[in-house]
């Protein structure tokens, strides 16, 4: 059973383009081995945090939507928070809504 997940997560302002892509090819080859499927990235680039974050003013906003089995998450955000380059995650899983019937108005 797989589930739909996004997950943000801001990079340190200071990484230069090439070592972020590298950060997010890790991250989400990461998914991938874990099982994740229909991955879609969306780079939201450097914005100013709204406060201060280990010392930093701004970060690089990542965006990811996925689906993957619930196991996925744990070793996926352990990475993360284990990590040098990320300095703020959070995944949610998302409610889908699922098509209902129509109710038939009954006559009397």
């Amino acid at each position: 059973m797989t589930t739909t997940y996004e997950t943000m997560y801001i990079l340190r302002p200071d990484l230069g383009d090439e070592q972020a892509e590298q950060a997010i090819t890790k991250y989400q080859n990461l998914l991938r081995d874990q099982g994740a499927e229909d991955i879609q990235i969306q780079n939201r680039g450097k914005r100013r945090l709204a406060y201060e974050i280990k010392k930093h003013r701004d970060g690089i906003y990542i965006q990811l939507n996925y689906t993957a089995p619930p196991t996925a998450i744990a070793p996926f955000e352990r990475a993360m928070r284990l990590s040098e380059e990320v300095i703020r995650y959070l995944t949610i899983k998302q409610e889908i809504e699922e098509e209902k019937p129509a109710k038939v108005a009954a006559t009397v």
